[in-house]
């Protein structure tokens, strides 16, 4: 087979809601890189938050970053190895973490990875980086030193696989950090979007008993049931029923969608000791009030988790592939577009309805 020489790719340049369909040189690799052949792409949420002015992203870039390809060609100083010790070879199908780091500098040492000061961060990256093909809505992508690789199982199927890059894999770091749960253990997720969704899925497999889901859109509290929430609530329905609660409140609380109005409220309802996680705020929210006394005298844990370390990769694709079928992952991502339908893409991914939309380059 004859070596691509340009890659067809959407750019973003800044015109909000904006695409361009344009041809990118497909550059000659050092020992450290490996071509890949984009098969599919998901776009996350916090891609449309780029597209649309609501996040800050180099520019002109080629975004997304939930990315499944195939290996077409591989540097001589390439890992012969993905995380999981299988051996790489040419064609096989692989996902990657959404951060390539060094391994070296303050924050790698520290085990924040995903906030290397010499990252290569896919889907995120500016053209004059030396990292131009490095997002998902292209042809091909091409795969920095440091990039922490996953052979994916040959039944892998696009629609489950894709996400593991981002959503799996992040909901995997949000809910390590919880304690583990104990007979009776209530835990409230806040969005049932993909992270939502996921997240009720691992915490079933977790062993959480009580799993609620919150969203307005009752077709996604409808699906969060699918995927192993024991109660879904619209956030009115939620405080009106946590106010006549007599129990002592829940375990963990887990913002997923950047709902800026929900943090309050998921702070009251923790029990006292009670954990909350913040995800989903990735694009600038209005401040929230909390009272430092209530934080104190109630022993509450806060986290923000952003990004993942790339264990938590290995972790969504061997969830994936034990766990993913007790659950209709399949279904979430039911609309895939080719490049060449950008206008698709885009009204697509705004769409309330719709939890991913899938490119196919």
């Amino acid at each position: 087979m004859t070596r691509p020489t340009h890659s067809k790719a959407l750019v973003y340049a800044g015109h909000h809601g904006k695409l361009e369909l344009q041809e990118i040189p497909i550059p000659i690799l050092t020992p450290e890189q490996a071509l890949v052949r984009v098969t599919g792409c998901t776009l996350c949420g916090s891609d449309l938050h780029s597209l649309h002015g609501r996040r800050q992203v180099p520019m002109p870039t080629i975004l997304g970053h939930e990315i499944v390809g195939e290996i077409v060609e591989m540097g001589e100083l390439c890992p012969p190895h993905d995380m999981q010790n299988k051996s790489l070879r040419l064609g096989d199908q692989i996902t990657w973490a959404i951060v390539a780091n060094c391994g070296n500098c303050f924050y790698c040492r520290r085990g924040l990875e995903q906030k290397c000061e010499r990252a290569c961060k896919y889907g995120h990256m500016g053209f004059g980086s030396g990292h131009e093909l490095s997002g998902g809505l292209a042809e091909y992508c091409v795969l920095a030193a440091g990039t922490h690789t996953i052979k994916l199982p040959d039944s892998a199927r696009l629609e489950v696989f894709t996400p593991a890059s981002c959503a799996t894999a992040t909901v995997m770091a949000a809910l390590e950090t919880l304690r583990p749960p104990t007979d009776n253990s209530h835990i409230v997720f806040i969005g049932a979007g993909m992270l939502g969704l996921t997240a009720c899925s691992v915490a079933k497999a977790s062993g959480w008993k009580r799993i609620v889901a919150i969203d307005p859109v009752q077709a996604k509290r409808e699906m969060a049931l699918r995927f192993g929430a024991t109660q879904a609530y619209s956030p009115e329905e939620w405080q009106a029923e946590f106010s006549q609660s007599r129990d002592y409140g829940c375990d963990a609380v887990v913002e997923l969608s950047g709902a800026q109005a929900m943090i309050v409220p998921g702070v009251e309802s923790l029990r006292i000791g009670g954990q909350l996680v913040l995800v989903g705020a990735v694009f600038p929210v209005p401040p929230v009030s909390l009272l430092p006394e209530q934080l104190i005298r109630r022993q509450l844990t806060l986290r923000g988790i952003h990004n993942y370390r790339p264990e938590h990769l290995r972790s969504a694709v061997q969830f994936l592939a034990e766990s993913g079928n007790n659950f209709p992952f399949a279904e979430l991502v039911t609309i895939w577009h080719t490049l060449s339908e950008v206008e698709a893409i885009v009204q697509d991914g705004l769409s309330a309805n719709v939890v991913r939309v899938g490119v196919r380059p």
